[in-house]
């Protein structure tokens, strides 16, 4: 299977940084996913939302890359949520239990709603 590089695209969204991902989350994703969620995250929201709608495949380096993402946003008091998720992968994430530790949603519109409602709270 031929590996598509990761690409990631960060945008505003109302109250919430959205961080699109594009391709396979593995190991060589770990700079771009970095990057990423240092640009999200010193915008001056409070969310960031993992958009994993044009994400092709995630291995278990990927999903390595996203507990620590986690564990660097719950340090500085940064909400994650996650949408777009397969089925598949939705799955794993339960099993695994990130989901636990973020929110997940079944689209955009749910996350960043769901991150603006947190913040009223």
């Amino acid at each position: 299977m031929a590996t598509r590089e990761l690409e990631v695209a960060v945008r505003v969204r109302d109250r919430a940084a959205v961080i699109d991902l594009r391709g396979d989350l593995n190991a060589s994703a770990e700079t771009a996913l970095r990057d990423a969620y240092v640009e999200a995250s010193s915008g001056g929201t409070d969310s960031v939302v993992l958009n994993f709608a044009g994400a092709d495949y995630i291995n278990s380096s990927g999903i390595a890359l996203i507990v620590g993402l986690l564990a660097q946003a719950r340090t500085h008091g940064v909400e994650v949520s996650a949408c777009g998720l397969s089925d598949h992968y939705r799955e794993i994430f339960e099993i695994t239990r990130l989901s636990d530790f973020m929110t997940i949603v079944d689209n955009e519109d749910g996350a960043v709603t769901g991150a603006e409602g947190r913040k009223d709270a």
